[in-house]
């Protein structure tokens, strides 16, 4: 493996701009190591030929991986779903238009979870994408390729999509930096819908460093999404070299209960000991209305799954079943029966029961109202904590078809995320140790708009561990 790929974005960046390195060479070693790497491990569903655009600014001449639910023009966006196999939007995304402004460029558009609906990439409709740490393990989803992309160094850096921890997932099982930014905080316009109210995109990265760097980069107000937030644009990587002497920590007992793995729970408190040992101090906490968090979000994000899926009629666009003999209905039926694979149909089934007429209120309804009890949970423990700590994920890994078949083990790994995405805060995912040599992930999580106190955290915790995050694949 050339050195080039083991440059971060920031430093790639740099080498670029000194004239030590060419954008178009650093380019064609990434593909490269695509060729030679992704035929086992599955990343991608879509690659890039050729650089689009030019290589100067913030991100000038790096091969940014695009998870395949962002919209980019000219080339294909799947959503890793039959219904879109073909579908080739005419327009970028903002995140995607942003990324090419500042001197990046799109290397392809990596596999996923159908329509963002799952926890380990293994609901494909292609195929299931393959941990490099250890391939009989899943990546985590839905952005599983993009987790896997950027710790096999088949891309610098990646954007994926958090609906209920699909960014943070990834990136712990992967052994990445996974962000999941407040609500409002990234354009969503040219991401394909999932759950409106909840789902945010976020960046992928290798280090705290780079992380801060994508942030500056895509995040910040834009007009076409009416959901994003006019507030005044930051330099995240200002808060990098800054410390945490006097935080103030909550550790919620919630977090660390029944059904967290011995490793990831030793691998938490670790932590936690080292930021005491940096100054700062730390109490347990509670939050008791998170124990409804799971069944909350799953009946909200199946219920707006249900609504925006409706559109997948096979006559507008997408996938279509032609058959003379079919009327409109049984067309209609066709197209999405054979178009959405079975994890899709299940929450449109589910969400289009809780939003029908005398079950509404009995369950969309009480499910926001958890949802205003779970934020308000957060609200009153941020009064009195700078920030909170958890797992990302209560378990490392698990086996390739280990838990496709059985749907509830499938959401249980959401448990330590979904809440975060209840209450629009932010929070990040840091590789923080192994347990039989798969990567374990810390959560970070703060107040609205607070990702610059969390990447500080983060940079300082990821200085004092010094990891090394090459997975077996990578360094062999």
């Amino acid at each position: 493996m050339g050195r080039t790929l083991d440059l971060t974005l920031y430093e790639l960046v740099e080498a670029i701009k000194n004239g030590s390195l060419e954008a178009e060479e650093v380019f064609e070693e990434y593909k490269g190591s695509i060729l030679r790497n992704d035929c086992r491990l599955k990343a991608y569903i879509t690659l890039i030929d050729r650089m689009d655009g030019e290589s100067s600014g913030i991100l000038g001449g790096a091969p940014i991986a695009v998870k395949d639910n962002i919209c980019t023009k000219g080339t294909r966006t799947t959503c890793a779903s039959r219904m879109l196999e073909g579908y080739v939007p005419p327009y970028d995304a903002t995140v995607v238009e942003r990324i090419k402004r500042a001197g990046g460029h799109v290397i392809g558009k990596t596999n996923m979870d159908e329509f963002a609906m799952g926890s380990s990439t293994e609901y494909s409709a292609f195929f299931p994408s393959r941990n490099p740490w250890n391939t009989e393990m899943v990546p985590g989803g839905s952005s599983g390729g993009s987790g896997v992309a950027v710790a096999a160094r088949e891309a610098v850096a990646a954007i994926g999509s958090d609906t209920g921890g699909s960014v943070r997932c990834p990136a712990s099982f992967c052994g990445v930096v996974g962000l999941k930014t407040t609500y409002g905080l990234m354009s969503r316009y040219g991401l394909v819908a999932f759950s409106n109210s909840i789902e945010q995109i976020g960046p992928m990265t290798r280090d705290v460093r780079d992380c801060a760097l994508i942030m500056n980069a895509v995040s910040g107000y834009d007009e076409r999404d009416g959901t994003t937030l006019n507030v005044k644009g930051e330099d995240y990587l200002s808060y990098l070299g800054k410390g945490i002497k006097g935080m103030k920590f909550g550790v919620p007992r919630e977090f660390l209960g029944e059904g967290t793995d011995e490793g990831v729970g030793k691998a938490v408190w670790r932590c936690v000991h080292m930021i005491e040992s940096m100054g700062a101090q730390w109490e347990e906490v509670s939050l008791p209305s998170v124990r409804y968090a799971l069944p909350a979000y799953y009946m909200i994000a199946m219920s707006e799954a249900s609504s925006n899926l409706a559109r997948y009629d096979g006559i507008r666009y997408g996938m279509r079943e032609e058959d003379e003999g079919l009327d409109w209905s049984s067309s209609y039926s066709k197209t999405r029966g054979r178009g959405f694979g079975k994890e899709v149909k299940r929450r449109i089934i589910l969400g289009t029961f809780a939003l029908s007429s005398g079950y509404y209120d009995a369950y969309y309804v009480k499910a926001q109202k958890v949802r205003t009890l779970i934020k308000n949970d957060f609200d009153r423990l941020f009064k009195r904590y700078d920030a909170l700590l958890g797992p990302t994920v209560p378990s490392t890994a698990f086996r390739l078809g280990e838990k496709v078949d059985d749907p509830l083990s499938m959401y249980m790994t959401d448990i330590d995320t979904v809440s975060i995405n209840l209450a629009g805060i932010p929070a990040l995912s840091l590789p923080c140790g192994f347990v039989e040599g798969l990567p374990v992930g810390l959560q970070i999580m703060a107040p609205p708009l607070c990702e610059g106190r969390i990447l500080t955290v983060a940079k300082r915790l990821e200085e004092e561990l010094r990891l090394d995050l090459r997975p077996p694949l990578v360094s062999g």
